[in-house]
């Protein structure tokens, strides 16, 4: 019985070259099709979309549902709202819109003021709805805001570097951020694509690292891939990397000691992204008071 070939979860069969797995930010090279409004969760679309598009989302809801209820007052007849007379349409819009963001947010100026039935019944509603409209917002900003704040850096190039009697794979992880990070774990995957009868298949072979996990990350750590007998890239050159599409995958784990949350990083080099030859040069030293400095610019600099 043929043994089944390791797949991590990224699939083996294609019928095209791919431009990368993983891209740069970390997200994996996939776009979705096909979904429907049951498979969107805007509160996932919310918590993870960028800080301006987020604020300016808020704002667009603020003004359109104050927008709709200005319209609703306009439209009420004569008396029903107190206050709110003006020498003209526009400047009576403008007062029921104001009017509208009063009651929204509960302040309640009093220049204006509900005095009909309808007037009333509208305000209620609309109360109602800004006390929940605001709680779903400041759940969704402390959801923002307490998610794990830990940005792990990589260096620019991976390398393959002398080391020892031989050569390996080295690439650079660095914390970027203030937070500790504790008990950090990584594991390395090399992807290929071969050609078998006439098709493309991806193989994904995991690498060996010389030290696959660190207790601490205060300055940067250095992870080192030994291409030795038993390593996949043992005997390969730039150009059969190259053949081979290579791809190789990266996956960190580690616990933020700040939040008390596990962090995950995901990056990947291409081989066109691996550097033969060179050095990673020293991106800490000691100051005169005896302090390390980690000089973040220096990550990916080359001796």
């Amino acid at each position: 019985m043929q043994k089944p070939s390791y797949d991590p979860g990224l699939t083996q069969k294609f019928d095209r070259p791919l431009r990368r797995i993983i891209n740069k930010d970390g997200s994996f090279n996939v776009r979705r099709d096909g979904t429907t409004w049951r498979d969107f969760h805007p509160y996932l679309h919310l918590i993870n979309m960028r800080w301006a598009a987020f604020l300016l989302t808020l704002l667009a809801g603020f003004l359109a549902i104050n927008s709709v209820f200005a319209v609703a007052y306009f439209e009420l007849p004569a008396g029903q709202l107190q206050g709110v007379d003006a020498p003209d349409d526009m400047h009576r819009l403008f007062n029921a819109f104001f009017f509208s963001s009063h009651t929204l947010t509960t302040v309640g100026y009093g220049n204006i003021a509900p005095a009909g039935m309808a007037a009333n019944a509208i305000a209620s509603f609309e109360a109602l709805l800004g006390v929940l409209g605001f709680a779903v917002a400041t759940g969704l900003l402390f959801g923002r805001v307490s998610k794990p704040s830990a940005r792990i850096g990589f260096s620019e190039q991976m390398l393959v570097s002398p080391y020892q009697d031989g050569t390996s794979l080295q690439f650079r992880a660095v914390n970027r951020r203030a937070n500790s990070i504790i008990d950090l774990e990584a594991r390395v995957l090399l992807m290929t694509v071969d050609n078998q009868n006439s098709e493309q298949r991806r193989s994904y072979t995991p690498l060996k690292l010389e030290r696959e996990r660190v207790l601490f990350l205060p300055l940067t750590w250095t992870l080192v891939h030994p291409i030795d007998g038993e390593s996949p890239l043992f005997g390969k050159s730039d150009e059969d990397l190259r053949r081979l599409q290579a791809e190789v995958l990266i996956l960190i784990k580690g616990h933020d000691d700040t939040f008390n949350q596990t962090v995950i990083a995901r990056y990947s080099y291409r081989h066109d992204e691996i550097l033969w030859g060179a050095r990673f040069a020293p991106a800490f030293f000691v100051d005169e008071l005896g302090d390390l400095v980690l000089e973040l610019k220096k990550v990916g600099e080359l001796a």
